[in-house]
């Protein structure tokens, strides 16, 4: 990844500018998330991978980081790796429930509460899994997967959305987090693949919805990616997984971080209701 300098508030890639919104804010949402404050979710344990590697790319870029997780101490480890070098740059650590509105609702509010404005980039990587054949699946399995994967995407772009507008917001940028495997299916993954399915729908019919407030919404398909997680599996495994990929290589959590942080700048200012898979070539097609 090319060595990006903050000016400002343009991001300078060589001769290249990555141009965030004024003051940007993130909130990244990480279920085991913010310049402009921005929200970021991540997985159960994500805030190590994908969820720590976009807060971290956010708050390089110049963002007050809003670190969301259902675990404090998760939030904490990653908001204690945030650099803040840059004057008025404050990050946030929060506890939230993605599948409670009242806790969603709370988290907006304390957002607001402390920037004096709604999180104008909202990165939501929340998801957890809970694997089992279609055969054998409790609903109760199915029932939870749904309840955070989907319904949380739902309250979370809901509750954003509607503080964006409330306020006036020129302009907004909500990313979700799929997967390839809403894409495909997967065995093992009836719960999670019918979820990542749900929110590239969700996603697509918020982008008709919000785009006439100037709110953008887009959904990033991550593949193979190397996360703490992936580190367990056996290598007999993740060599027969990498045999499928064009690219011939897991993906690292910084290439899903870079895809975020486009979706999050005014480069892609024209793009909305897109999927952007992050897999190396995997299911081209």
């Amino acid at each position: 990844m090319q060595k990006v300098h903050s000016l400002n508030n343009s991001i300078q890639c060589s001769t290249r500018s990555i141009d965030f919104p004024l003051k940007l804010t993130l909130m990244m949402l990480m279920q085991s998330c913010s310049g402009e404050t921005s929200c970021f979710l991540s997985p159960p344990g994500g805030g190590s991978g994908i969820g720590r590697s976009v807060c971290q790319r956010f708050a390089s870029e110049g963002a007050s980081v809003v670190v969301a997780d259902i675990s404090e101490e998760s939030a904490n480890e990653t908001l204690g790796s945030l650099s803040s070098d840059l004057r008025g740059q404050g990050h946030m650590a929060a506890v939230v429930d993605v599948s409670s509105k009242e806790s969603v609702k709370k988290l907006v509010a304390s957002i607001q509460t402390r920037y004096f404005q709604p999180p104008s980039v909202c990165v939501n990587a929340a998801g957890i899994t809970q694997d089992d054949f279609l055969l054998n699946m409790e609903e109760d399995q199915f029932d939870k997967v749904i309840q955070v994967n989907l319904k949380g995407s739902f309250l979370v772009t809901q509750a954003v959305a509607q503080a964006l507008v409330a306020c006036g917001a020129p302009k907004g940028s909500i990313v979700t987090v799929g997967s390839i495997v809403g894409k495909v299916g997967n065995i093992g993954q009836a719960n999670y693949a019918s979820s990542k399915a749900g929110v590239e729908g969700l996603t697509r019919t918020a982008a008709k919805e919000l785009s006439r407030f100037g709110i953008r919404c887009n959904c990033v398909l991550p593949g193979f990616i190397s996360t703490p997680m992936t580190d367990k599996v056996p290598e007999k495994v993740i060599s027969k997984m990498t045999s499928l990929v064009p690219l011939g290589r897991m993906g690292e959590p910084a290439e899903v971080a870079d895809v975020c942080a486009f979706l999050a700048s005014d480069d892609s200012r024209y793009i909305t209701g897109a999927r952007i898979e992050v897999t190396g070539g995997l299911f081209i097609g």
